[in-house]
């Protein structure tokens, strides 16, 4: 069975360990994750401190670009594109890894605590009932604190949200 999470594209692009899955995974990706790898690869700004690593994160996004590009994954892309909160269908890297992409629509119920990508990765973790993955501390303590029904995992807990993970029925209350 896949696991399955939301995570912004850029991430998969950043983090070498996520392209290796010990077992098969769901990267779902919010659409306006998608378009920011394009502005990660034309502007100026470097995505990594270290000029080797910045070259190296930028050529996987443009292997991602080019991936998401192609005329299939593209015709998927703009059929979910259609309607709101519509999921691709699956967009297939490799026999471990796939991608869907999410027509998320951000809404006004956390836009004065999350930015517009932050938003959109926490709904469609909530609307879709799927953990979120993240490298950011402040936006994981911010869900907490926030009180967000959504399950999240340090980017660093990925081989145990993998393997393992928690249930939801885990994680209420009795």
């Amino acid at each position: 069975m896949r696991r399955r999470f939301v995570i912004e594209a850029v991430m998969v692009a950043s983090y070498g360990h996520l392209l290796v899955p010990s077992r098969p995974v769901d990267y779902v990706l919010p659409y306006s994750s998608v378009l920011e790898l394009y502005e990660m690869r034309d502007g100026g700004a470097p995505v990594m401190e270290d000029p080797e690593d910045d070259r190296h994160v930028k050529h996987i996004i443009g292997e991602l670009i080019a991936f998401f590009e192609e005329p299939l994954n593209r015709k998927k892309i703009e059929k979910a594109m259609q309607v709101p909160w519509r999921e691709s269908a699956p967009l297939l890297l490799s026999d471990m890894i796939q991608f869907t992409v999410v027509h998320a629509v951000d809404n006004a119920q956390y836009g004065e605590l999350f930015d517009p990508i932050e938003t959109e990765l926490l709904l469609t973790g909530m609307k879709l009932d799927i953990p979120l993955l993240s490298d950011q501390f402040e936006y994981e303590d911010r869900l907490v604190e926030a009180g967000v029904p959504v399950q999240v995992y340090d980017i660093e807990d990925f081989e145990f949200a993998v393997e393992e993970g928690i249930l939801s029925d885990d994680m209420s209350i009795t």
